[in-house]
């Protein structure tokens, strides 16, 4: 295995280093959104005929989720310690460590891939691989739904994530990244943020693997 870029060990130390306290102010975070529920249960049903993964699970609560929906999902994700405690919370569940660059998965073998706010701490420049990565392990027909924090101008916006740097992105824009990955949009969406959240619009975006 390649040594992973000094981004992509930042972001693993400083998630390592909050993991315990993310997970507690994560746990709920889907029970006062219906709009996510609902754009979540629409991949679920597009992505149910085969297995899921989802990149940057975090300590599991969107693979529990998604699995309580009838998803065949496990979770992958650059923290040890995020893992560690997605497996002692969810043990029936599978968890893996590793990058979303580089999944230890066979070419096209899952029906659906969800980055849940886990392409925000990548650089601009670098996000395009990830892209390629996606379209590889996915099925011709599966489909990738992003979660992220949308740029409200014209240009991709960096802020203090608190954790690590992340970015907002033009939806257009990540739509265009993702296009040129091999995908087509199936939909999007965007909501305002909700009290307690930061203070972005929201981006959602449904794509689908071109046949």
């Amino acid at each position: 295995m390649t040594e992973p870029s000094s981004y992509l060990r930042a972001t693993a130390d400083a998630y390592d280093a909050v993991a315990v306290l993310y997970a507690e102010f994560a746990r709920d975070e889907l029970d006062g959104q219906p709009l996510d529920r609902a754009f979540l249960a629409a991949f679920a049903e597009l992505a149910r005929t085969g297995p899921v993964v989802e990149v940057g699970c975090g300590p599991g609560r969107v693979v529990a989720h998604l699995h309580r929906l009838g998803l065949d999902i496990s979770g992958v994700d650059l923290s040890p310690v995020m893992i560690d405690l997605a497996r002692e919370t969810y043990p029936e569940l599978r968890f893996e460590v590793g990058s979303m660059d580089a999944l230890d998965l066979a070419d096209g073998s899952l029906h659906g891939v969800l980055s849940w706010y886990s392409v925000i701490h990548t650089p601009p420049k670098e996000l395009p691989p990830y892209f390629t990565e996606f379209h590889r392990v996915l099925a011709p027909g599966g489909h990738l739904l992003l979660g992220f924090f949308e740029a409200e101008g014209e240009q991709v916006t960096d802020f203090d994530h608190k954790v690590v740097t992340a970015y907002r992105w033009p939806i257009d824009d990540l739509a265009a990244l993702a296009r040129a990955a091999g995908f087509v949009e199936v939909g999007r969406m965007t909501r305002e943020p909700h009290e307690g959240e930061r203070p972005f619009r929201q981006g959602r975006l449904l794509m689908r693997r071109a046949e």
